[in-house]
C-alpha cells in the first residue's frame, strides 16, 4: 500500500452549470487562508469567473486557475466552465490535472446533464471524485444520488461519508474512513461529536461495507482481510482508496455545501490523503518517468490586451526556469503562479506544477514543451477536438477593420481553439463555427473588447444550386460593328441535364472548321462564366453543353467574340430548360440518451428530416444514435432545440450528402428572398 503522494497537486473542478463549482473554489481559497474574504459570483467579486465575459453572464466561460497552499502542500485548482458549449475548455484542462472533482447538485432529474462528462472521464481513465454540493437545500439522500450517478458512470461510485439528519435537514456527517462523526458549522470547521448518533449507525455500517467491498474488487489483500472478518485500520482504508483511485478504478463520493464551507476542509484533506499526484497521472498519460529531461504541456492560453499572452503549462517531468528557451524558439519571459487574474512571479517550476508562462508567441494550446537543446522524443496527447455544431456568418462592422480581422481571429483561436473560421466559396460567407450561440457570443465579445474588431452577424446562407430538367438546342450570334474591326461569333449548342452529381461537361462536335479550334476554349469559358449564376440566380450544376456548329468571320472573329457568343447562348437557352432549385441535404447523426430518442425523432421530422435508422451508441450504455438526412436550411439552430429537449447533452455530427430538388412554396420563398437581396 502506498503513502500519500508528495509534491504539488492539481484538481479540476468540473460539473454542470449552477452546480456551484466557482463557489467551491471560493470556499477552498477561504478555508485554506489564501483569501481573507469569500467572493461571490452574484456580487461579481469572485476569484473565479473574473473575465468580463464571465462577469456579464455570471457563468464560467473559460478555465480559471488558482494556486494556494494547504497544510504545506501546493494545490492548483482549475475551475472549469459548466456549460456544454465550453466543453472543449473543460476537456483540455482535464488532460492536465492530477484528478477531477465532479461538483453536482443532489437533483436526480438532472443526472443526464453529466452524461458526456462522466464518459470523457471514464474513456480517458482520469481519476475523479464526486462532491455532492448544496446538501443543505435538498431532501435527496446521497445514497439516492450515488444510485442515479451509477447509471452514467462506468466506474463504481463509493460513499466516503454518511449524512446525519434532523428530520429532512442535514446537520453533519459520519466519515466512513475515520469512523468519526461531525456536526456542520456555517463558515467554520466542523465540530467532532462524541460517538456516532444511533440514527445513522446502521446506514454507516452498510455504507462502509459498500466502500470496502468496492475497494476489495481491486485489492486481493483487502479481499482476504474481509473474508477473514479483519477490520482494516483508518490508514489501511486510506491507502486502499488512494491506490484504487490512482488507477481510476473507483469514484469516491463526498458531500457538503460550498457557500457555507460545509465539507470543504474534508475535501481538502482528501485531496492530500487519497488524491493522486504527478507520478500517478504521468503513468496514466504514458509519460516516460525514467528520464529526468524537462517535459511539459500547454493546457490553456490566456491573452489580455495589457498583460499579453500567458500559457498555462503542466510540468510533467524535470524543471523549467524563467528564461528557458523552448523547442520552437520561444523563450519563457516570466513565470507565474496564478490566483485568478492575479499573477505571482516565480523563478522555476517542477513536476506536478501548473504555472503561467509569459510570451510564448509560437506555442499553442496542447503543445508539448521541452528545452531547446533537449531531444523531442515524446508527444503528449490532447483532448480530441469537438466537432462544431453552430455558426454565424460574420463581417467587420467597420470596413477599415477588415484588414485586422485575420490577426484578431488568430489570437482568438489561441485562447479558444474550438472556434473555427472558414470562408465558404459557394456563398462567399465568412463563417464562425463553435459549440453553440453563447460560445460564439463570447468569442464575438472578445474580438470586440480585446482586439478592437466588432463583427456583425447573420444566419449563414444556404448553398442553393440549380439544375435543369430538359434538353434544349440554342443558336446565338454576337455581332458588333464599330469603326475598324468588328466582333463576330456564331454558335450552336445543345444543353442537356446530367444525373445528380454529374457536375459539368463540355464537348465539341464541330466539323469542317465552322468554328476554328483556337476559339473553342473561348466558347467553353463563356459557358462556364454563365453557370456561376443561372436563370434562378444560383450556381448551375449537373449540366452538359455541346458545341455542335457555328460560323466565324475571317477578320471580325476573336476569342472575346466567341466567349460572348457562348455566354449569350446559355443566357438565352437556359430559361427554356425547365430550371429547378436544388437544396443541399446533409447526413446527420444525433447522439443522445435513449430516454430522449422519441423527442429526437419528432425534432427531425418537424424539420423536414428523414430518419434512416437508430441504434444503441457503441460503448455508451443507455444512449442512442439516430441517423437521418436533413436540408441545410433546417440545421442552423438544430443544436439549440436538441439540447433543450435532452437536458443539454444531445449533440450531432454532420456531412454533406447530396443535392435535392426543392419545389412549391418553399422554393418560391427562397427565390423571392434572393430576388429581394438583389434589389
Amino acid at each position: 500500500m502506498s503513502e500519500p503522494a508528495d509534491g504539488p497537486r492539481s484538481v479540476a473542478l468540473v460539473g454542470p452549470y449552477t452546480s456551484g463549482k466557482t463557489s467551491l473554489l471560493e470556499s477552498l481559497l477561504f478555508v485554506s487562508g489564501e483569501v481573507g474574504r469569500r467572493g461571490s459570483v452574484r456580487d461579481g467579486n469572485s476569484v473565479g469567473d473574473a473575465s468580463a465575459e464571465a462577469r456579464a453572464r455570471q457563468s464560467g466561460v473559460e478555465v480559471n486557475t488558482a494556486t494556494f497552499e494547504y497544510n504545506g502542500t501546493k494545490i492548483t485548482v482549475l475551475d472549469c466552465p459548466g456549460s456544454v458549449e465550453f466543453a472543449q475548455e473543460t476537456n483540455n484542462a482535464l488532460m492536465g490535472a492530477d484528478f477531477a472533482v465532479v461538483v453536482c447538485e443532489p437533483d436526480i432529474d438532472r443526472i443526464w446533464t453529466m452524461g458526456r462528462l462522466f464518459k470523457f472521464l471514464d474513456q480517458n481513465k482520469i481519476p475523479h471524485a464526486v462532491f455532492a454540493n448544496k446538501i443543505d437545500e435538498s431532501s435527496i439522500r446521497v445514497a439516492q444520488l450515488i444510485e442515479a450517478l451509477s447509471n452514467i458512470s462506468e466506474t463504481p461510485l463509493v460513499p466516503c461519508q454518511v449524512a446525519i439528519r434532523d428530520g429532512e435537514n442535514v446537520t453533519g456527517y459520519v466519515d466512513l474512513i475515520t469512523g468519526n462523526a461531525y456536526d456542520y458549522s456555517d463558515n467554520q470547521a466542523s465540530e467532532q461529536l462524541d460517538g456516532t448518533p444511533d440514527s445513522v449507525s446502521s446506514r454507516q455500517e452498510e455504507a462502509r461495507t459498500q466502500l470496502l467491498e468496492s475497494l476489495a474488487d481491486f485489492d486481493d489483500s483487502l479481499l482476504e482481510n474481509l473474508l477473514e472478518d479483519k477490520i482494516p485500520s483508518q490508514d489501511e482504508v486510506s491507502s486502499f482508496l488512494r491506490d484504487t483511485l490512482s488507477e481510476a478504478n473507483v469514484v469516491p463520493v463526498f458531500m457538503g455545501a460550498a457557500e457555507k464551507d460545509w465539507g470543504v476542509r474534508r475535501l481538502l484533506q482528501a485531496i492530500l490523503a487519497i488524491g493522486p499526484g504527478n507520478e500517478s497521472l504521468a503513468r496514466l498519460r504514458g509519460v516516460d518517468m525514467s528520464s529526468s529531461a524537462p517535459l511539459g504541456q500547454i493546457v490553456k492560453t490566456y491573452i489580455s490586451p495589457h498583460g499579453g499572452k500567458i500559457s498555462l503549462a503542466r510540468v510533467w517531468r524535470g524543471e523549467f526556469a524563467d528564461g528557458t528557451v523552448l523547442n520552437g524558439g520561444d523563450r519563457i519571459a516570466g513565470m507565474f503562479s496564478l490566483v485568478g487574474q492575479q499573477q505571482n512571479k516565480i523563478s522555476k517550476a517542477g513536476p506536478g506544477d501548473i504555472v503561467g508562462l509569459g510570451r510564448l508567441n509560437k506555442t499553442v494550446t496542447g503543445a508539448t514543451i521541452v528545452p531547446q537543446d533537449s531531444p523531442e522524443s515524446e508527444r503528449l496527447s490532447i483532448a480530441p477536438e469537438l466537432p462544431p455544431v453552430y455558426s454565424f456568418a460574420v463581417h467587420a462592422s467597420k470596413r477599415e477593420d477588415e484588414v485586422k480581422l485575420s490577426a484578431a481571429i488568430a489570437k482568438l483561436r489561441e485562447e479558444d481553439p474550438s472556434v473555427l473560421f472558414k470562408l465558404v466559396p459557394d456563398t462567399n460567407d465568412s463563417v464562425l463555427w463553435g459549440q453553440g450561440e453563447m460560445h460564439l457570443r463570447v468569442a464575438l465579445d472578445r474580438l470586440k473588447d480585446k482586439y478592437g474588431v466588432a463583427l456583425a452577424t447573420e444566419i449563414p446562407k444556404v448553398a442553393y444550386k440549380e439544375a435543369i430538367r430538359k434538353p434544349v438546342s440554342q443558336h446565338s450570334r454576337f455581332k458588333k460593328q464599330s469603326g475598324g474591326h468588328g466582333q463576330f461569333g456564331d454558335v450552336h449548342i445543345e444543353i442537356k441535364p446530367l444525373p445528380r452529381g454529374g457536375g459539368f461537361e463540355f464537348e465539341n462536335t464541330v466539323v469542317g472548321g465552322a468554328v476554328p479550334k483556337q476559339y473553342i476554349p473561348a466558347v467553353q469559358t463563356g459557358v462556364q462564366e454563365y453557370l456561376v449564376k443561372g436563370p434562378l440566380g444560383f450556381p448551375v450544376v449537373d449540366v452538359s453543353v455541346t458545341l455542335t456548329d457555328g460560323k466565324h468571320h475571317a477578320v471580325d472573329s476573336s476569342e472575346q467574340a466567341f466567349k460572348t457568343a457562348g455566354r449569350m447562348a446559355m443566357t438565352e437557352g437556359m430559361p427554356k430548360c425547365s430550371p429547378v432549385l436544388l437544396e443541399p441535404i446533409y447526413e446527420v447523426v444525433i447522439s443522445a440518451p435513449s430516454d430522449f430518442t422519441p423527442n429526437v425523432q419528432r425534432l427531425i421530422t418537424g424539420r423536414r428530416g428523414q430518419v434512416l435508422g437508430f441504434s444503441g451508441k457503441e460503448g455508451w450504455a443507455g444512449w442512442d444514435e439516430t441517423t437521418f438526412q436533413m436540408p441545410q436550411a433546417e440545421m442552423h439552430d438544430l443544436i439549440i432545440e436538441l439540447r433543450s429537449l435532452s437536458l443539454g447533452v444531445g449533440s450531432f455530427e454532420f456531412e454533406f450528402d447530396h443535392l435535392q430538388e426543392l419545389t412549391g412554396r418553399l422554393a418560391e420563398d427562397v427565390l423571392a428572398a434572393a430576388q429581394s437581396e438583389e434589389e
